[in-house]
């Protein structure tokens, strides 16, 4: 092992690890690796932002445009309804024909955008069973990881493998529906297990009920009454500094059996007004005592006394896109730049309810919002939030809103038949939208998930350095001589199961894409040394990568529904970890068959 091995390995060693304890985002994370590499003189300067011009990642981001054009028609909500209508007879079958709709939609829309069309259908249905959203919350982002295996641009995993592969001598691309040829049987699998086994092994986490039960708000959610003595009486909840000083947020005013919702802050109170409060015990203790008012412990608000006049409760989902992510409530002014309140934070498992003006937003963090029915729906409108609450399967009314399904069918067919590459289809499609004004420039710039591309675009250079440098030869001699310690016979399947295993590994712990360009070149180099055709080994790489179901972390969509569903980490090892397993050796006895070795 040279200096240069040594190093690479060192420096990509020390990039997992920080993707793992997430000291800073993945994308940074990204560029700082390849910055470090560049300075290193490992990259020329062509190569370094080779990633930035690559023919993948300019087709994904073309794919984030198409996906949003189809989500403003409202096809896939209306659709994905009136199946579920369909088959409202049975459970299971409604359960069956649901997320198989899901895994094809995510077969030729973006995965995540699949995720989050669909949460809040999923909730409802959860509702319309009886059952707790945990139960259902998982299979959908399974559902949602296993269609994206069906086809070439299922997701992003399989066009970078595909563009990684085909940058080698005579190799044949990856053919649009190639993928089908396993990821059908993967599919009809999954779906089998999350129908019947994840039921019985996954918690009912949260509550179908009511959303103040569900969150543990009883102990957080009273009533105050202004008493004649109040130093409250007369003034407003600004001048008495209530928030600041107590650390206690007035919901709304009950005066006279009217509600006040609006101006709060800035109301003049009376003697005999309820204010309807959110804090802790010890708060509300203190301010009872300073500012002279009953406390009605034996009034804790419910869901359904929150909602009255048009005021709403309900839970949104904070996307990796707001500016909201990385500061605080406090700091982003959410209280007057969207006119509701946070009552709590749902994030990985725990609930935050203390001082959440002061919590640091994460991307994918679940709040429970409260506030008129109007100001919530400017939220759902809001690409930084998605409601998960009731949804309209209204089709969208605007104009050649038609062609979006047009240009989608015709992207791909471009693209399967071998008339054009699958970067010009994709592009021919965008500019298509766009000169219909079907979705507009400033819209298309705002559904591209730039932190993919620049995580993507940062990450294929380290991959042109571990071949560069010898790196992924010095592995692949690794992996082949553990192969060939097995019987001749059995080699390629040892092989294939270590590529397999060794990919799994690095996707939970990290970012697919990541995992996919630094195994690829692997495989490659391990394949050539062993005299296999790598076509099975590239393609057991690409399946691996978006195998992707043991943490939350290794995949976006795992990391969506966490809040959401208020699952434990250990929830996803406990359902995940057997399909993990299943998947392993299914891979290792049918790819070699599917692809002869």
């Amino acid at each position: 092992m040279n200096p240069d091995i040594i190093l690479v390995l060192t420096l990509l060693s020390l990039g997992f690890i920080m993707f793992v304890v997430e000291a800073f985002s993945i994308d940074v994370t990204a560029m700082i690796l390849l910055t470090i590499l560049f300075l290193l003189g490992y990259l020329t300067p062509e190569e370094a932002i080779s990633g930035f011009s690559n023919p993948a990642v300019i087709t994904i981001a073309f794919l984030f445009i198409i996906s949003r054009a189809l989500q403003k028609t409202g096809i896939l909500e209306y659709l994905i309804i009136r199946i579920r209508r369909l088959a409202d007879r049975s459970m299971i079958l409604g359960r069956a024909v649901y997320l198989f709709t899901i895994g094809i939609a995510s077969a030729v829309v973006n995965n995540t955008a699949i995720v989050a069309i669909f949460m809040p259908v999923t909730i409802r249905l959860a509702q319309k069973y009886k059952i707790s959203p945990s139960k259902m919350l998982i299979p959908l982002s399974y559902a949602a990881i296993l269609g994206g295996t069906l086809t070439l641009v299922g997701t992003s995993t399989n066009l970078l493998v595909n563009s990684i592969y085909i940058s080698q001598p005579g190799a044949e691309p990856m053919g649009m529906f190639e993928f089908m040829r396993y990821g059908i049987i993967l599919m009809g699998v999954g779906l089998l297990y999350v129908l019947f086994v994840a039921p019985l092994v996954l918690p009912s986490r949260t509550s179908t009920s009511s959303l103040t039960r569900s969150y543990h708000l009883g102990g957080y959610l009273t009533e105050m009454k202004i008493t004649q003595e109040s130093p409250l009486n007369g003034k407003t909840c600004l001048d008495r500094g209530i928030n600041k000083n107590y650390d206690v947020m007035v919901l709304d005013i009950l005066r006279d059996d009217k509600m006040i919702t609006n101006m709060i802050r800035l109301t003049r109170l009376k003697v005999g007004d309820i204010l309807f409060v959110r804090g802790t015990l010890e708060n509300f203790l203190r301010m009872k005592e300073v500012e002279k008012v009953t406390l009605l412990t034996d009034e804790k608000l419910t869901q359904e006394e929150l909602e009255q006049e048009d005021n709403v409760l309900v839970e949104c989902l904070l996307t990796n896109k707001s500016d909201l992510v990385g500061k605080s409530l406090m700091a982003g002014n959410f209280r007057r730049r969207f006119g509701a309140f946070i009552l709590a934070i749902r994030r990985e498992g725990s609930i935050l309810r203390k001082k959440i003006a002061h919590v640091v937003l994460n991307a994918y963090d679940t709040l429970l919002v409260y506030g008129p029915e109007n100001k919530v729906d400017e939220l759902s409108k809001n690409g930084d939030f998605v409601v998960l609450g009731e949804v309209q399967a209204e089709l969208s009314k605007q104009r050649f809103w038609w062609m979006t399904i047009v240009v989608i069918i015709g992207t791909i067919a471009l693209a399967a038949l071998g008339i054009m590459p699958i970067v010009k289809s994709a592009m021919l499609g965008v500019v298509i939208l766009l000169a219909l004004n079907i979705i507009t420039p400033q819209e298309s710039y705002q559904s591209i998930n730039w932190q993919v591309i620049v995580l993507i675009s940062a990450l294929i250079p380290v991959g042109i350095v571990i071949q560069k440098t010898g790196t992924a030869d010095w592995i692949g001699g690794f992996i082949s001589s553990v192969a060939r310690s097995a019987p001749e016979e059995l080699q390629p399947k040892v092989l294939l199961g270590l590529i397999y295993l060794l990919t799994i590994i690095l996707t939970e712990i990290s970012s697919n894409a990541a995992t996919a360009i630094i195994m690829t070149p692997i495989a490659l180099a391990v394949t050539q040394q062993m005299g296999f055709d790598p076509r099975a080994f590239v393609f057991a790489v690409a399946f691996a990568a978006s195998a992707s179901f043991i943490t939350p972390v290794g995949y976006q969509t795992n990391l969506m529904v966490y809040g959401p569903g208020g699952y434990r980490f250990s929830d996803y090892i406990r359902v995940g970890f057997p399909l993990a397993l299943i998947f392993w050796l299914m891979a290792i006895y049918l790819l070699p068959i599917l692809w002869p070795i």
